[in-house]
């Protein structure tokens, strides 16, 4: 099965969607979900009506979707879930240096964007993991 990259990104005014592995995959709105929901609608569009030539070779078999964001962008919309401080401990990086990521007035190195990505797959890892009794 083939991936399709959707890169997240957030602007001045609004959040922005594009295929980063297939041409012609746009999409955009107020949030994250209307972004997301905006590139369904255009795969929905692309499938039904251009011409099979004209259709992205991705979209012709079996692919998936993932979404990868820019860390501003994945801090501004996961605000409402966790904190800085919860993020802190999650991902050892202070907060202070977590807000200025999620302003954008600073962007993380490599080595910093590695362990936010690390920390929230070890959460996402122990959460899947649970089971209430």
């Amino acid at each position: 099965m083939k991936t399709l990259k959707i890169i997240i990104e957030r602007s001045a005014d609004m959040f922005g969607a594009y295929a980063e592995n297939a041409e012609g995959i746009y999409g955009g709105g107020d949030t994250v979900e209307e972004a997301k929901q905006s590139i369904l609608d255009a795969i929905d569009i692309i499938k039904e009506e251009f011409t099979p030539a004209n259709i992205p070779t991705i979209l012709k078999s079996d692919y998936e979707i993932i979404y990868h964001f820019d860390v501003e962008s994945l801090l501004n919309y996961y605000k409402g879930i966790f904190t800085n401080s919860a993020l802190e401990k999650i991902t050892g990086i202070n907060q202070r240096q977590l807000q200025h990521y999620s302003s954008g007035l600073k962007k993380p190195r490599q080595p910093q964007l590695k362990k936010i990505e690390e920390g929230l797959h070890r959460l996402a890892a122990e959460l899947q993991a649970l089971e209430l009794v």
